[in-house]
């Protein structure tokens, strides 16, 4: 059974701690016994825990791949979308890369399911039952649902088919979305169960389906006309026009912590962050990302989250409508994890007279290094403020520790590797500062050095 995970999200839901480039799935509030991890990092050592992980695949946006390279490692196997067109074409490019490029069997079943759920691991033990299932029943999808703890109006609902049973699965007769609470205690009683996005599906049948839809099979293909595939669900595209529906249900824990309240019921701890909370602050919480003291005295049931991107204050059971009150504010990720460790932008001023400055906090992780690039549209300033490491500029590499001050004129070629975690203060400043403005000529050190190295030698000579 091959698995796909898919990754994508606006991050509106966990503002302001999410963001367009940090969806919920990314961030650190969730403990372990070795700190704090995201969903997605819980997500994945589950699957390595049960030997899943090396027959998954990870479909994500551009935005979020150096994100989860830096959660997960460069190891993990990334599908990337050219740019963001829902879950069926997600889902088609996932299954052409499948078929043409790992050469996988067209009996291999596929399994799909959220980068994000919040499971115990008898919730993947479960899941590889869908392989068996599709296989016993023939059916075209299979899916996995979650039986009901109480009457919720927030899911949709998968709804068997009257009086045809099995001892390993349902026959699925049509789906409710969002019901009211009346409506929804009468489809628990028609033991109806929570959809919780899980299916599987033979290779096949997705690939028959691409092709009666002239739409291409290679993965080479269909990423060059990506563009033109309609925007649309894989619920909407596939699953509401399948007839032949099994589901199976899953009798565990399950949790979609996709809002402040739901969130923190799960974090394990009322305070992350530089702060002090009173202790008549009953059931509140506080998530502080910034290097200062937030104090919170006789508040009762609300999350306080504090980030570079902003600050929230609000009650738990109201701050589902965060979305909703955000829509139409746009401004740049104010912090991003990147491959080779993490920003924060600490002032951004734009001017009338058209000029821009960005200050950012940068921190490259020891080993890991910036990418040999140069910029049309900024210049730079850096000031190394702690660890050590390699600087290169004009193809000219040297060491560089605290204090040292680097300045990277208009279109100069420059980078940095760290030798220990090392952080510096970046100034921008120009007339277009945006992230697009990055002009990538290696990516490796070791291209670096052996490029810088022939030069050297060239001029020997």
């Amino acid at each position: 059974m091959e698995l796909v995970l898919l990754s994508g999200g606006s991050g509106k839901r966990l503002w302001p701690l999410s963001n367009d480039s940090r969806s919920k799935q990314f961030l650190k509030v969730l403990e372990n016994e070795n700190g704090l991890e995201s969903m997605v990092q819980r997500v994945w050592r589950q699957l390595e825990q049960l030997g899943l992980s090396d027959s998954t695949v990870i479909t994500t946006g551009k935005s979020q791949v150096e994100m989860i390279q830096n959660q997960l490692g460069s190891h993990v196997p990334l599908i990337i979308e050219p740019e963001r067109r829902d879950t069926f074409p997600a889902i088609a490019l996932a299954a052409t890369y499948l078929y043409s490029v790992e050469h996988a069997s067209l009996n291999e079943v596929v399994g799909v399911l959220p980068v994000d759920p919040y499971v115990d691991i008898s919730f993947f033990k479960r899941l590889k039952d869908l392989e068996n299932v599709i296989n016993i029943s023939c059916a075209d999808l299979a899916l996995m649902g979650v039986s009901p703890t109480y009457p919720s109006e927030k899911y949709g609902y998968i709804v068997p088919v009257s009086n045809e049973e099995s001892n390993t699965y349902i026959k699925v007769s049509h789906f409710k979305e969002k019901p009211s609470e009346s409506e929804a205690r009468a489809l628990i009683e028609q033991s109806a169960l929570w959809n919780c996005g899980v299916f599987a599906f033979k290779l096949e049948y997705i690939i028959s389906l691409l092709k009666n839809m002239s739409l291409p099979i290679q993965y080479e293909e269909l990423l060059d006309q990506y563009q033109l595939l309609e925007k649309i669900s894989f619920d909407y595209a596939v699953v509401e026009k399948t007839k032949n529906i099994i589901a199976i249900p899953y009798n565990g824990s399950w949790k979609d912590l996709g809002t402040w309240n739901t969130l923190t019921e799960e974090m394990g701890t009322n305070q992350i962050g530089k702060g002090i909370l009173s202790d008549d602050s009953i059931n509140t919480h506080l998530v502080n990302e910034l290097d200062i003291q937030v104090t919170v005295l006789g508040i009762k049931d609300a999350i306080i989250a504090v980030s570079p991107d902003g600050i929230l204050v609000s009650d738990k059971a109201e701050s589902p409508k965060i979305k909703e009150v955000l829509k139409g504010f746009e401004q740049r990720p104010m912090y991003e994890e990147r491959r080779w460790g993490w920003y924060k932008v600490l002032d951004h001023t734009k001017f009338t007279e058209g000029n821009e400055v960005i200050t950012k906090r940068i921190c490259v992780k020891a080993g890991c290094n910036l990418s040999y690039q140069l910029h049309h549209a900024r210049c730079e300033v850096w000031t190394i403020i702690s660890g050590e490491g390699e600087f290169v500029i004009n193809d000219v590499i040297r060491r560089v520790k605290v204090g040292d001050v680097l300045h990277i004129p208009l279109e100069t070629k420059h980078g940095i590797k760290a030798s220990t975690d090392l952080e510096f203060i970046e100034v921008q400043t120009g007339s277009d500062l945006v992230e697009e403005d990055i002009q990538r000529i290696y990516m490796t050190w070791e291209e670096v050095e052996k490029h810088c190295e022939s030069l050297v030698l060239k001029s020997m000579n």
